[in-house]
């Protein structure tokens, strides 16, 4: 087992809807832990970056318009396989199919407009941490939690 970092992102609907805090809740509920958290405007390299698998498709300009149309609220998570963990919360992208219980199928039913970004595996996690946050932008804490969150044999990835 290993404690994992990843990169969530309110999209502008999220916080138009203000579900922030809804959202912020279900990932503390879960157990994982908030090491970074910051409201931004994404400037046009920042969201070429962030979006860059997605360059040479038709929507690539529509999505960075609606991206950088307001503020986002970008946080960095962690706990044992924080990637996957988060995914799984999230649900898939398309809201209206999205599982019941996660956060696209509580509150999403469009494509376009699902809420909030996920990693999608470690490397992508750290691409984009590395897009919007600072190293001295992340905490390192122990958190009380951790103690009914996991196993003893757990707690130690996670020292």
């Amino acid at each position: 087992m290993k404690t994992t970092q990843t990169a969530v992102l309110v999209k502008p609907d999220g916080l138009q809807r203000g579900l922030i805090g809804e959202i912020i809740s279900r990932f503390e509920r879960k157990g994982l832990k908030l090491i970074g958290l910051k409201m931004i405007n994404m400037n046009d390299e920042q969201l070429s970056d962030w979006y860059s698998e997605h360059k040479d498709k038709s929507f690539f300009g529509d999505l960075k318009s609606f991206m950088g149309s307001m503020p986002i609220v970008c946080m960095v998570w962690e706990g044992i396989d924080a990637v996957p963990v988060v995914r799984k919360l999230v649900g898939t992208t398309l809201g209206r199919e999205a599982e019941a219980g996660s956060i696209r199928g509580d509150f999403g039913m469009s494509q376009q407009f699902n809420l909030i970004h996920a990693s999608a595996n470690g490397d992508d996690a750290q691409r984009e941490i590395r897009i919007v946050f600072d190293d001295n932008e992340l905490f390192k804490y122990h958190s009380v939690r951790e103690v009914v969150v996991y196993a003893d044999y757990e707690l130690s990835s996670l020292k």
